[in-house]
């Protein structure tokens, strides 16, 4: 069944492979990317079906006014997909301070503000959902990935808290966690200049690794990838969390197993902090 998709980061990588796939199927899509010409073949192709707009999500006010646009040309959109982002790479130490502000700004606030645009226009629908793009490094930590794995982490928090707040309005959400994709993001990625006191130890070791990996390397299709997201946005019960390809379930369960064989150790120890007067909230 046909649908309306609003998307960030349309011009490669995961956000052109969703466009595209959604376009062939019959979907109408709100591509929005900061450069639109990159589009020019889609809207040759597909005319009105493909509604283009230049956005960088660093730029709040601007975004709003996207979110307001799109709904008021389409009527409605029925999945938003927050797509944009790259990786700023190297060890805490080796980053700038403003690769530390503009990964923020992009993958995590961006994220955010795009998030609060669109819920109400869905509330007003009674229906809508947000599919959230993350990484395997929003559950497991990779030295040199410090700033990508905080923007990761900080969108899993917002998202699992904002599933709760949005269910009575009949708004889903979803979080992607796509392993390795055989696409152009670590060719995209800023790098901090290398300093020698880490070439030796694991943050210089995923350097070398993610800047020298051959694409045949990495797990999944991108657009294998969209059509997971297709079927997952049109399931019955969509997931909370959406793992793909091999490499995430392999990455991201051993992680967790771990995280939560510290806290069962400390089942005992827990009570020890506990006010002598305190007694648990009847829905705790």
């Amino acid at each position: 069944m046909a649908g309306t998709w609003f998307i960030t980061g349309s011009s490669r990588g995961l956000g052109r492979a969703l466009t595209e796939r959604l376009l062939e199927r019959g979907d109408r899509v709100a591509a929005t990317l900061r450069t639109p010409a990159v589009h020019d073949d889609l809207v040759e192709r597909y005319g009105d079906q493909i509604w283009v707009r230049r956005l960088d999500v660093c730029d709040v006010p601007d975004m709003r006014a996207a979110v307001d646009e799109a709904f008021a040309h389409l009527g409605r959109v029925d999945v938003v997909v927050s797509n944009a982002g790259y990786a700023e790479c190297g060890a805490a130490e080796e980053v700038s301070d403003e690769q530390i502000e503009r990964g923020l700004a992009t993958n995590l606030v961006g994220a955010i503000q795009l998030a609060r645009a669109v819920l109400p226009h869905l509330r007003a629908q009674g229906a809508g959902h947000i599919m959230q793009m993350s990484s395997t490094a929003g559950q497991k930590p990779y030295p040199s990935m410090g700033i990508y794995s905080t923007t990761k982490w900080g969108l899993e928090g917002f998202f699992e808290t904002l599933a709760v707040e949005v269910a009575p309005f009949g708004i889903r959400t979803t979080i992607v966690e796509p392993g390795s994709v055989r696409n152009e993001f670590l060719a995209n990625a800023s790098w901090a200049p290398a300093m020698p006191e880490y070439a030796d130890g694991p943050a210089g070791f995923v350097r070398t690794l993610m800047t020298t990996v051959p694409q045949a390397a990495l797990c999944s299709d991108p657009a294998k990838v969209a059509d997971a997201m297709i079927a997952a946005a049109e399931a019955d019960e969509a997931p909370r969390r959406l793992l793909l390809g091999t490499d995430a379930y392999g990455e991201i369960q051993p992680a967790l197993a771990g995280r939560l064989a510290e806290i069962e150790a400390q089942r005992e120890t827990c009570p020890r902090t506990d006010a002598d007067d305190w007694t648990a909230h009847p829905e705790t």
